[in-house]
């Protein structure tokens, strides 16, 4: 069975082997194990890239999967490179895909939901930044005191502003004739003189 599928494909394994070459020479380059500049990897992908536009007809019937690879590669070439250049940075966005994942499990795990709770929503910039904070150590009161107490207020206002929001939603949603009557009365009380 085994020499029966290979003799079937006999045809498409040298499409593969050039296609293969030049993706793992691609996946080689951006590794950088040398340890290059960001200049020398930028300068040898596009090497690399230049010759695979070239010459993307050797790769057969695969052709048109090297031509994607190309643009994907495009779409990425201005972030891509960051890592190279910058000490300390990732080269993937794994550890933060985790962190994200894992707030979101907990989240799920607390409030019983099987989807994002509303409040990550409105509070998630609060939120998420305290879990980041905490998951590093432990903090004092002190170090939770806020630094600037007009930026804190700012903050409190945007997040209220945010739940108001939710809230006439949520009240509109369970009673549309109730909320419509009432913004009406409102609005014709504050345009009908005292």
């Amino acid at each position: 069975m085994l020499r029966k599928g290979l003799d079937q494909t006999d045809s498409l394994w040298p499409d593969v082997r050039v296609a293969f070459a030049w993706v793992h020479r691609a996946a080689h380059i951006l590794t950088n194990a040398e340890e290059r500049s960001a200049p020398e990897v930028i300068r040898s992908l596009r090497s690399l890239l230049g010759a695979m536009a070239r010459h993307r007809e050797k790769a057969g019937a695969l052709a048109p999967a090297l031509k994607r690879f190309l643009k994907v590669t495009r779409s990425y070439w201005p972030g891509l490179f960051h890592c190279y250049a910058v000490a300390g940075l990732p080269r993937t966005n794994n550890d933060l895909e985790q962190f994200f994942g894992a707030s979101r499990h907990h989240e799920r795990r607390a409030t019983g939901r099987k989807s994002a709770s509303p409040a990550l929503v409105l509070r998630g910039s609060v939120r998420l930044v305290a879990a980041a904070a905490t998951r590093l150590r432990s903090r004092s009161g002190t170090e939770l005191q806020p630094r600037d107490p007009a930026q804190w207020k700012r903050l409190r206002r945007q997040l209220g502003a945010r739940q108001h929001i939710r809230r006439c939603g949520l009240r509109f949603r369970r009673d549309p004739h109730t909320y419509l009557r009432q913004l009406e009365a409102d609005l014709l009380r504050l345009a009908l003189p005292s």
